[in-house]
């Protein structure tokens, strides 16, 4: 096989490459680029790049400095929003009330947080960089069947070509086909609250902050795009959902100003609306039969604290030291052994941070005043205590358990 990136068609016959990626959102793109990096003979596949998604994603110190030293960042940072200051403010109404607080990122000698961009500009680069990449091979087809088997993964495309590798790595969503051939069982759940999800245009500046307002039906939170733009997540019952959904935009974007307390002036509509039901799903493990799961495969939670993407990347950029550390001592990369020490350095990280997010959100749905209160003292005393403030904002992006790995794996080249 050619190790050139190329739309050139895969005849159809049985190829053996080291990896096969399925799936080309950030995670799976972000994947099959690092992969190639480290030496890999790296096959991704999936029908297309979504280059129309008017989401947006908040892109935390961690993720850039792993897209930087993939050298993606500097086509990314014209076209993002830094992240330098985050203000919650309890807007639930409820007896016992957290105080307004604002985490700043030059506390940590820091620039920002992190940096919103819009999800297409972003696919749009990554799917670039990935078309470039040498040792990389982008297969635009849509995977029919995953089959692992003792000493390799064969997988099956709708045009009737064949593929195998030493390993399949699943970054195709919470309904992963890959996970489901791996056999590997997941916990889901469910919430009582829909988010809706667009971008506004706003009259004052932002300032560079992220404001997210605690509602006793979940977040709402605005966080900063280029220019006098906001990426708006408005977390509600499924009922309200969908009344707004239903509004014209100028009663739309009125019910919104009126919800963020006009603190960044009159509102516009400037993207689809979308409504998205919330819930959360864990893979009871990331690896098994020489599957490994990143980025949604793996974990999905409610948009809170920009933590989904960000925790998919640190996914990867595990997956890669692990494979990568395999290689240099020329261990079967899909091995037991292999993928053990992948999910070793995984599991921690996920699990910590999914139940942290799971209960954030409850928190704001519960009327038990000790919930209540815990939650108020809480930010009471992040406002307060400097240590406890910066222990939250480091812990915010990049946790500790998630830490060694992916640091030791950016400090080598």
């Amino acid at each position: 096989m050619s190790t050139k990136a190329s739309h050139a068609p895969v005849p159809p016959t049985r190829q053996t490459n080291d990896v096969i990626v399925i799936g080309a959102g950030p995670s799976g793109l972000t994947t099959a680029i690092l992969l190639a990096r480290r030496g890999l003979q790296t096959v991704l596949v999936a029908p297309a790049v979504n280059r129309e998604d008017g989401r947006t994603t908040a892109l935390l110190q961690a993720s850039v400095n792993l897209l930087d030293e993939l050298s993606l960042w500097q086509e990314i940072a014209p076209r993002a929003a830094a992240l330098a200051h985050m203000r919650l403010i309890d807007d639930t109404g409820r007896l016992i009330r957290a105080p307004e607080i604002t985490f700043d990122a030059s506390e940590l000698q820091l620039e920002a947080f992190g940096y919103n961009v819009l999800n297409r500009e972003l696919n749009a680069i990554l799917e670039d960089a990935a078309d470039r990449e040498p040792g990389l091979s982008f297969v635009k087809a849509k995977v029919e069947r995953v089959m692992p088997a003792e000493d390799q993964v064969t997988v099956q495309l709708d045009d009737g070509t064949t593929l195998a590798a030493a390993l399949v790595v699943g970054a195709d969503g919470r309904n992963s086909m890959v996970r489901a051939a791996a056999g590997i069982d997941v916990r889901t759940w469910t919430y009582p609250q829909q988010a809706l999800v667009l971008n506004l245009e706003h009259d004052r500046p932002h300032q560079s902050i992220s404001t997210e307002f605690h509602t006793p039906t979940g977040p709402f939170t605005l966080v900063p795009l280029p220019g006098r733009m906001s990426s708006l997540v408005c977390v509600v019952t499924p009922e309200t959902a969908q009344h707004l959904k239903s509004y014209t935009d100028e009663a739309l974007a009125l019910d919104l100003e009126r919800r963020a307390h006009s603190i960044l002036g009159k509102f516009r509509i400037a993207s689809a609306r979308q409504v998205y039901p919330l819930s959360g799903l864990i893979a009871r493990s990331v690896a098994a039969r020489r599957c490994a799961l990143v980025g949604e495969a793996a974990h999905v939670f409610p948009p809170i604290g920009a933590q989904g993407l960000n925790l998919g990347l640190r996914d990867v950029a595990d997956l890669g030291g692990v494979l990568r550390e395999a290689k240099e001592r020329g261990d079967d990369i899909g091995s037991d052994l292999t993928l053990g020490r992948y999910e070793s350095a995984r599991r921690v990280d996920i699990s910590t941070r999914t139940t942290a997010v799971d209960l954030l959100n409850r928190s704001l749905l519960t009327d038990l005043l000790p919930v209540q209160a815990a939650r108020s003292f809480g930010l009471y005393a992040a406002g307060r205590v400097g240590p406890l403030r910066r222990m939250l904002m480091r812990e915010g992006i990049t946790p500790v358990a998630g830490r060694p790995r992916l640091f030791s794996q950016l400090g080598r080249r």
